[in-house]
Parts: structure tokens; C-alpha cells; sequence
């Protein structure tokens, strides 16, 4: 078992789902009554009154299983929750673009985000920064091309898998 000071993680810390945000309702909500759980019995272990956004805060990393909080901002106001990889997001994106029979055609940045063919799947309704990410890394191995339209609603991706 970790220990963060005296403080023992429970054994699920090391496991990854409790780090992405889990699809079906009722597990989600007791994932969600858990991470409430752990972040209070921590700060009463700890004495911790106010988790500062501009700290680091131990819970919201783990190195064991490579799962962390990522900034969005200098302020660090505003925290990125990264439930999968951006390789795990990429991944996502080949199953689907698969799945559809899109591997030669070419989608736009909101269809993938929202479109008919995404409902239902966990890229509907993906953070535009996170998809952007995954698509330039598939983009870097040869697996799409992005283009720019003349706004950002313009952008589109034109697949080669």
C-alpha cells in the first residue's frame, strides 16, 4: 500500500479506472463518492483546511499507474482531467473512425466532438483541447492529416488509416 506521510492509500489508488471517469451512472457516482472520501479522510490525516489550486496536491498524481492532473493555465486555476492517455484517446479515435467505415473520409472537428456517428461513444462531447491533442499525435504517425478551415468550426480531418 502507498503512503503519502503517515497516510495509507487505499489499494484501489494504484488500480487505473479509479482515475477515468467511469461511463455507467451508478459506478460513476460511487467512484465519484469515493474520490470524496479519500480527498476528506486525507485532509483530516493531514490537517489540510484549503487544497491551494496553485499546489501541487498529492492525490492528484500518481506515478505508479502515470495518472495526474495537468494545468490549463499559469494560474493554475484550471485543471485538465486526463481519464485516458492521449494515446488512449488516439486509440479511441482509430476504433471508431474503424468502426464507422470512415478510414478515407474526411470529418470535420465538430463531428467528431458531436456528430451523429460519435452519440454514444466516449468521444461525444470530448474537451476540444484534449481531441486536438490525439488527433495531432495520430496526425505525427501518418494515420490523418488536419487542415484548417477559415474558423475554427472549419477544421477538419481527412483520415488514412
Amino acid at each position: 500500500m502507498q503512503k503519502l506521510g503517515e497516510f495509507k492509500l487505499p489499494h484501489f489508488f494504484n488500480y487505473p479506472p479509479y482515475f477515468t471517469l467511469q461511463p455507467v451512472r451508478d459506478t460513476r457516482e460511487k467512484q465519484v463518492q469515493l474520490w470524496k472520501e479519500l480527498i476528506i479522510e486525507y485532509c483530516r490525516a493531514q490537517k489540510v483546511f484549503i487544497i491551494g489550486l496553485e499546489e501541487d496536491f498529492p492525490l492528484f498524481s500518481n506515478r505508479a499507474i502515470e495518472r495526474r492532473a495537468e494545468w490549463t493555465d499559469k494560474g493554475h486555476k484550471k485543471c485538465l482531467i486526463l481519464w485516458h492517455r492521449i494515446q488512449e484517446w488516439a486509440d479511441l479515435i482509430v476504433h471508431f473512425v474503424k468502426e464507422n467505415g470512415l478510414e478515407d473520409n474526411v470529418m470535420t472537428v465538430e463531428e467528431i466532438r458531436s456528430g451523429t456517428e460519435s452519440r454514444g461513444t466516449e468521444l461525444y462531447g470530448i474537451d476540444r483541447s484534449v481531441l486536438m491533442r490525439a488527433l495531432k499525435l495520430l496526425e505525427h504517425k501518418g494515420k490523418l492529416v488536419i487542415f484548417k478551415g477559415t474558423s475554427t468550426d472549419d477544421e477538419g480531418v481527412k483520415f488514412s488509416l
